[in-house]
């Protein structure tokens, strides 16, 4: 069996679905690939499915039963990671907008050089954004420095949804009780990660938004991470982080 997995998340992913499946499992490092569909009406599980047949061994899915929040679908698929023995667990859209090939980086940052969590970070050397609006690249890059003035965590990119993480880390994370289901999720594993004192490396990748398909992000996302944020710091006063 492979020791690396790459969980990927999808709603609506049926213009994305397959290539994104195929460019990964055409990859120089053998990672398998675990899709967490809730339910797309679009068909995409059909389209997985149909993948699964020329993959069995790598390719996996997992079916939820509605739209239920993009931190829910990755601590599922982190839950069926850790169940099946994987050592390196991934997080990444289905988008295009991570590029499969900077798997590569993230596995050698944790697989060679040592790191808990490798993050794919689009502000780790300047600003690496292509295609996006400049009001939506000033809006995440405010967003990581907020978080890094109320958490004081050294983290560039701190909304950064592309990552590796050791078993570890996973096994240590309560993920039962991580409260953020939409992209304040990624700001409370990588605290989380900080707090429990994993090694944690920002490798530099160039981020491209979607071509194709619609993008999940709203209004009630972003507060969620605004209020979120100071939440969490204050709760992390009140618990301890040991290991």
């Amino acid at each position: 069996m492979n020791n690396a997995i790459v969980v990927i998340p999808t709603y609506n992913e049926k213009e994305n679905a397959e290539a994104i499946i195929r460019k990964v499992l055409s990859l120089e490092v053998p990672f398998d690939v675990l899709m967490v569909d809730d339910n797309s009406p679009d068909g995409t599980a059909a389209i997985i499915k149909n993948l699964q047949q020329e993959f069995p061994d790598r390719l996996f899915l997992e079916e939820r039963q509605g739209k239920l929040g993009l931190g829910t679908a990755y601590i599922h698929g982190f839950k069926y990671a850790l169940a099946r023995g994987y050592e390196y667990i991934f997080e990444m859209d289905a988008d295009f907008s991570h590029n499969p090939e900077d798997l590569i980086k993230l596995y050698k940052a944790c697989s060679e050089e040592g790191y808990d969590v490798a993050i794919g970070s689009r502000y780790i050397k300047g600003v690496n954004v292509v295609n996006w609006p400049m009001n939506r690249v000033l809006m995440s890059y405010f967003a990581s420095y907020y978080v890094r003035l109320v958490t004081g965590m050294p983290i560039q990119d701190a909304t950064a949804g592309f990552k590796c993480y050791t078993r570890k880390v996973l096994e240590t994370i309560p993920l039962d009780e991580i409260k953020f289901i939409g992209y304040a999720f990624q700001i409370e594993m990588k605290f989380l990660a900080y707090k429990y004192g994993f090694r944690i490396k920002e490798v530099p990748i160039i981020f491209t938004d979607r071509t194709k398909g619609e993008s999940k992000m709203s209004k009630g996302i972003i507060q969620e991470a605004f209020y979120g944020v100071i939440r969490m710091k204050v709760d992390s006063f009140f618990r301890h982080f040991n290991r």
